[in-house]
């Protein structure tokens, strides 16, 4: 009689212990998805700042309207992000939620023996579907994140070449060098002549 009291005990255990593995991933996921929605809104905060500044900024400043229509782009852009953070978070709270009524199901059922093993199925099913529910936003999330830094690194290199020396792209040597060698050539002494 103990055997079997001890072994529908260690069933009801064990049970209790398997979606502690989903329990585990899901706070993972929030610990992290928190993380990123707070650089999403620290973003578009810098993003705001930076389109104030640039409200002040004169008109004549070249590639001004450029670097407007871009930082527009990148708020439109912070703000899809932070709208999938946030439904990706709400997404893992429940499935957090759903992992640990599964867990205590499982437990009730297996220790009092209750014809409920489907619902607890059920809900586990559930909690899985909501935590790749969430999964999905956060890929979708991270490609828009990397998108825009592309297209600030695209900028930023649009930059380099207005304002930047005329740099090969075969050897790489710039005008800088070139007028370095050039003036190395005029001075007697090799160096500035004086300096």
């Amino acid at each position: 009689m103990q055997n079997v009291e001890l072994s529908s005990t260690l069933a009801a255990l064990s049970a209790m212990v398997t979606p502690a593995v989903l329990i585990l991933a899901s706070s993972s996921l929030v610990l992290a998805t928190s993380n990123r929605l707070t650089r999403a809104v620290d973003r578009t905060r810098s993003i705001t700042e930076n389109i104030i500044d640039l409200s002040n900024a004169e008109e004549d400043r070249t590639m001004l309207a450029e670097e407007r229509e871009l930082l527009l782009h990148l708020l439109e852009r912070t703000a899809r992000r932070t709208k999938l953070l946030t439904r990706a978070l709400t997404r893992l709270y429940m499935a957090l939620a759903i992992f640990i009524a599964t867990s205590a199901t499982l437990g009730l059922v297996a220790a009092l023996g209750l014809p409920y093993a489907g619902f607890a199925l059920f809900l586990g099913m559930v909690g899985a579907g909501l935590l790749f529910w969430s999964s999905v936003l956060l890929i979708l999330e991270s490609r828009l994140g990397l998108a825009s830094v592309y297209e600030e690194m695209d900028f930023v290199k649009r930059i380099g070449e207005h304002y930047g020396p005329d740099v090969s792209p075969v050897t790489g040597i710039g005008t800088f060098r070139r007028w370095r060698r050039a003036r190395d050539t005029r001075s007697p002494s090799g160096g500035d002549g004086g300096e």
